[in-house]
């Protein structure tokens, strides 16, 4: 009896991993590893629709930018590594820059969301690490874990700072250089109320 032998790329193995799970999954490829993010609760997807109003209401279809979401960041640190940010504000010309499978080089990016969900470490921890090394100049993620928002910017030597911490009763204000600064409840953020 033959044996076909075949070899599989990290980046092959998630295109089946991706085709075989139930609908809404997301994979992505962070440092190397595969990761798989589950479909949004239904407060988390109140977060981003509430979000994607305020930034309507701070006149971003003014601007040179859009707000999106869900499309891939290429990740420059491995060859096959890509994230898929819950929200993201973009250079309004973005679909010029696909790199491959429906991701977009990170220079078009200006700002990251991530809201946590049951994988909220990757959120905390790869992500961080992978959005400053791409040179994402604003990374936010809505901790639901630990009941927090949490604002990175301007990484330096692909790292970011310390980031700005922001509790339940405050907003977070969104940096100028996104092009356009909505000011974001906390509690909306974290509750999708």
């Amino acid at each position: 009896m033959a044996v076909l032998q075949h070899e599989l790329t990290l980046g092959g193995a998630a295109e089946m991993l991706s085709r075989a799970l139930p609908p809404g999954h997301r994979v992505e490829i962070l440092q190397g590893r595969l990761t798989v993010t589950p479909p949004p609760d239904g407060s988390h997807a109140l977060s981003l629709t509430k979000l994607g109003r305020r930034f309507d209401r701070a006149g971003i279809e003014d601007t040179d930018a859009e707000f999106v979401q869900g499309i891939g960041l290429w990740l420059p640190a491995l060859p096959e590594d890509y994230a898929i940010p819950d929200f993201s504000v973009v250079d309004e010309d973005f679909r010029d820059a696909r790199v491959q499978k429906n991701c977009y080089a990170a220079n078009v990016f200006r700002l990251v969301l991530e809201v946590t969900s049951s994988n909220w470490a990757d959120d905390l921890g790869p992500k961080v690490e992978c959005y400053a090394e791409a040179g994402v100049p604003v990374y936010i993620v809505v901790d639901r874990k630990h009941g927090e928002v949490l604002l990175y910017q301007e990484p330096v030597d692909g790292r970011y700072p310390a980031p700005e911490r922001y509790k339940r009763g405050q907003t977070v204000i969104v940096p100028e250089s996104v092009g356009v600064t909505p000011e974001l409840s906390v509690d909306t953020l974290l509750d999708g109320d």
